[in-house]
């Protein structure tokens, strides 16, 4: 089953009196509880791409669905187009992000850091909290629910953000050079649970640059100037 669907792709960022095409006419199907890596060098469009399908940014041009949602329409019409407020909804319940740097708020707690999403979302708060004590049990963070992210390790720190990713029990998981700012050990670790968290059922898209990193995926894509320039799945 096809989860995500991107057709005939463009970014195009106006710098001066010059058009940069962060992204030049990218087609993709990524199908339900698919593992997909993307790689490519710095300027190849790999973190547009992300963006793009994060919610976080809109195409130029091109169609864009997700979970049979239409994000964007390559003819523009409003209708057919999600708006800011869709948008906001979509990246909330349709999608987790997982980043190199943990986007953690300093002050709150693990705990607290999880429930976020779920208070955007209005969900009650006890149900709220049993929800994110949960998740932060499924990556082993039981007896950390109540430290703040500068009492955590770095590892730690990142599965709070996993946790977090998955409270709202995404469509797709997002995960941005996940292990960019760990040790190799540590890495090793997060890479693990993402593994796992694959097992489970969960859709997968990661952006790295470390080709040991890339190759878990059942799925290597490499774009090279705005381009999709090959697409390896294992057999």
């Amino acid at each position: 089953m096809t989860l995500l669907k991107l057709h005939n792709i463009y970014r195009i960022y106006r710098i001066g009196q010059v058009d940069v095409r962060a992204l030049n006419g990218v087609d993709l199907l990524v199908d339900k509880n698919e593992y997909l890596s993307v790689m490519g060098p710095s300027g190849s469009g790999k973190s547009t791409l992300m963006n793009i399908i994060g919610c976080l940014d809109t195409p130029s041009r091109g169609s864009y669905e997700l979970d049979g949602i239409s994000i964007h329409k390559e003819d523009h019409e409003k209708s057919d187009t999600a708006n800011d407020d869709e948008l906001a909804y979509i990246r909330n319940r349709k999608i987790g992000f997982i980043f190199q740097t943990f986007n953690l708020l300093p002050r709150m707690t693990a705990l607290h850091n999880v429930e976020l999403p779920l208070i955007y979302a209005g969900v009650p708060r006890l149900e709220r909290i049993e929800r994110a004590k949960n998740a932060l049990e499924k990556v082993g963070l039981e007896d950390r629910m109540y430290h703040k992210p500068n009492e955590l390790s770095g590892g730690q720190r990142q599965r709070v953000a996993v946790a977090r990713a998955l409270i709202n029990n995404p469509s797709i998981i997002l995960a941005d050079e996940p292990t960019g700012n760990l040790d190799s050990k540590t890495s090793q670790d997060i890479m693990d649970l993402i593994g796992e968290l694959h097992e489970q059922g969960n859709t997968i898209i990661l952006v790295t640059h470390e080709a040991d990193i890339a190759v878990r995926a059942q799925r290597v894509i490499h774009m090279l100037d705005g381009k999709i320039s090959e697409d390896n799945k294992k057999k």
